[in-house]
């Protein structure tokens, strides 16, 4: 386990931190950042940190606080803002108490911040108050959980970690577990940290770095150990390589994302997607393709805070029929159903522990393990997905060590339920905000100009994973550059030229590797040239063909493919153009290739709505930038447009506000809602134009 700390990273962030928030304060944060940078640590918002400190209030009193990492939050990303401030001596009072529901402890909580604005405080606050040390860290460490879950756990413990290490079995966590935790060290109070079976390691100090370097140390420790005893090897079955298992990936992904989206009840969306990432790595198609591979898989995860990313239990395919693609779908069809059917049935064992208010979570699996390809993570948008994906590499990997020199021994089914099934737990997989599209895969081409960028934003903005396509350049690059920075794993920036079958191909199969399909499609791609009839170069002419036209050809075809191998309908939202039903004077070509990509379009509403696809049109009028990104459009046919109307840049937009109805100035986030009219499915409508002119009279279809 290597070292992180790095005494001048902390004094940056003392510097930065410290007059505002308190050194102490600014240490915790500097620890949790470089312990959240450990995967084999914590991963997505697992683990917990603390610090006791003391504040003054506005009276100039001083309290005792305890500063614990809030619920949900990262700490590989941790800032100040990120813990909850709670008055210590009150909670320490809690420990006199013998019982306390899950209810009565978040009041407690609640109503004993420092700060209003604070946000909820962890499940496992209590444990971090009730312990006396300054700095606390709770982590999920890979190896001491291949420790804890074998059935020799508790001595594999104290042989690998030594002295000063207590070891608790499992409690379920919250109020029980910290009193467990209070009460051990009480009667061991030189002990330097904490084991926790079946769920992770505590470590704690007078000073940040202690407490860090007790929990690098164990750990250490514990990696040392198993290495020294990891004497089983594998059996391997077969060995499937790295490129055959990607190209299978790119037919059973779609075909596994169809199968595990659930029913809805709607009749305009009946399917609600998810988003499928893969786990291909040599580590892990080794593991699958193993003689113990099953074995490994079917078993509880290795901590309790993964249950609700992954469910108890994989869902395992054996000896999948890769050679015959109908077979294959109604053998995963089929384990779908047996998995869903046993859910359920785990469910109704456990009914009279179900929390009230709490709903049977859909009986669905989030993990599919596939020897010969690897593991299929579903998640109900693509970070949730992300989380399923890292936990079941971890998972596998870990377990692969506990077989090299042991026996698995997981969670109970009742723990388990009680986990699955706790409303703490359940509130981390609330959203916030707009999310009608969280699951969904778009492909948007042309997105590096001024009304692919403004439907690119509007569709992340509503929980969409969005591959954004258009030819490379500095354009693309800073679209792609600031929208991945703005919406973190949602945003694919994919090369695509609209004009080869071959790149459209090769785009779509990029997004299904890496989200497992495609939901929704919106060819924006377009080229505009201005000439008269009777001066057109026929060369010029075909080169706009060969994009707007034949490019909207090639996208529609491929989007027609994919959906009907995914089986789950979807949506294609073609940008046409006023031009279609009011062409111009001088721009013949744009006009014309246009009005056959549009036809296109309303052919494929034809052809595909067997496949539960519509195919829809929206029809701006002159959109000239969105943002700093200027319309490519534009910038071709606007200085003849200036020349022929006197008017300079800006007195051309007002040209075209004022002779609309509305007097509109239209604009690229125009566009993108009626995209989103047609994305979200307001009504049972296909093969419809949706104009977005400003009320064009001439320009209305017809």
């Amino acid at each position: 386990m290597i070292d992180r700390w790095n005494e001048a990273k902390a004094a940056e962030y003392i510097s930065r931190y410290g007059s505002a928030w308190s050194e102490d304060l600014a240490l915790r944060t500097y620890l949790a950042t470089i312990i959240g940078a450990e995967d084999s640590l914590v991963l997505h918002g697992g683990g917990n940190c603390s610090v006791k400190t003391t504040v003054t209030g506005i009276l100039g009193h001083k309290t005792r606080a305890i500063f614990v990492k809030a619920s949900g939050c990262s700490m590989a990303s941790m800032e100040p803002s990120c813990y909850s401030a709670l008055d210590l001596d009150y909670l320490q009072k809690l420990r006199v108490l013998t019982d306390l529901s899950d209810e009565a402890m978040v009041n407690e909580m609640m109503t004993h911040l420092l700060d209003h604005r604070s946000p909820a405080p962890s499940i496992e606050a209590l444990v971090h108050a009730f312990i006396p040390a300054k700095f606390i860290d709770h982590t999920h460490p890979d190896a001491i959980l291949a420790l804890t879950n074998q059935a020799n756990g508790k001595e594999l413990i104290a042989e690998a970690l030594g002295d000063g290490v207590l070891v608790l079995d499992y409690v379920k966590p919250g109020f029980k577990l910290a009193l467990a935790a209070a009460n051990a060290l009480q009667g061991a109070p030189g002990s330097r940290a904490m084991v926790w079976m079946q769920h992770g390691l505590i470590s704690w100090g007078e000073s940040a770095r202690q407490s860090y370097e007790t929990t690098i140390d164990l750990v250490t420790r514990a990696e040392a150990f198993i290495a020294d005893r990891a004497t089983r090897s594998l059996h391997s079955v077969r060995r499937t390589s790295l490129e055959e298992a990607e190209a299978r990936l790119e037919s059973v992904a779609p075909m596994v994302r169809g199968l595990l989206a659930r029913r809805t009840g709607n009749p305009d969306r009946p399917l609600g997607p998810v988003i499928v990432k893969a786990v291909t790595t040599r580590e892990i198609l080794d593991i699958v393709d193993s003689a113990q591979g099953r074995e490994i898989s079917l078993s509880p995860p290795l901590t309790s805070d993964h249950l609700i990313r992954t469910k108890a239990l994989p869902l395992w395919i054996d000896e999948p029929a890769y050679e015959d693609p109908a077979a294959l779908r109604e053998q995963i069809s089929r384990a779908v159903r047996e998995y869903s059917l046993s859910y359920d049935s785990y469910v109704d064992r456990n009914l009279t522990r179900l929390p009230a208010g709490i709903q049977r979570m859909d009986p669905l699996p989030r993990v599919v393990l596939m020897p010969g390809l690897g593991a299929l993570c579903a998640g109900s948008d693509a970070v949730a997905a992300t989380i399923a994906e890292d936990i079941t590499r971890h998972t596998l990997t870990t377990k692969a060590k506990v077989a090299s020199m042991g026996e698995y021994r997981g969670m109970s089914e009742a723990d388990l339920f009680d986990m699955e099934y706790r409303s703490l737990q359940h509130a981390k997989l609330r959203h916030n905000g707009d999310h009608r599209l969280s699951g969904h895969v778009a492909v948007v081409t042309g997105a590096a100009g001024a009304i692919g960028s403004g439907i690119c934003e509007e569709l992340l903005e509503s929980g969409c994973a969005v591959a954004v396509t258009d030819l490379p350049g500095d354009p693309f690059d800073k679209l792609v550059e600031d929208l991945g920075s703005r919406f973190t794993g949602r945003v694919a920036g994919i090369v695509m030229d609209v004009t080869s079958p071959a790149s459209v191909r090769e785009a779509f199969r990029q997004v299904i590797l890496r989200w497992g399909g495609v939901d929704l499609v919106v060819p924006n791609a377009g080229a505009a040239l201005v000439s008269s009839l009777v001066s057109m170069d026929p060369q010029s002419f075909r080169r706009l063909e060969l994009i707007n036209t034949e490019g909207t050809l090639h996208v529609l075809a491929e989007a027609g493919r994919r959906f009907k191998h995914q089986g789950t309908g979807g949506d294609i939202v073609v940008v046409s153009t006023k031009n279609v039903f009011s062409p111009g004077a001088g721009f013949g070509a744009y006009s014309a290739t246009k009005a056959a990509a549009h036809q296109l379009a309303r052919i494929a509403s034809l052809e595909f709505a067997e496949l539960g696809v519509r195919v829809n049109m929206v029809s701006p009028d002159a959109v000239f930038s969105h943002k700093d990104r200027p319309s490519g459009l534009w910038a071709e046919v606007g200085p003849d447009r200036m020349k022929a109307r006197g008017l300079d840049a800006a007195g051309l937009e007002e040209y075209y506000r004022s002779r609309n109805l509305l007097k509109a100035r239209v604009t690229a986030r125009h566009v993108a809602r009626a995209v989103m009219f047609f994305a979200t499915r307001q009504t049972p409508t296909t093969g419809a134009t949706l104009p977005v002119d400003g009320g064009l009279p001439d320009a209305t279809p017809r």
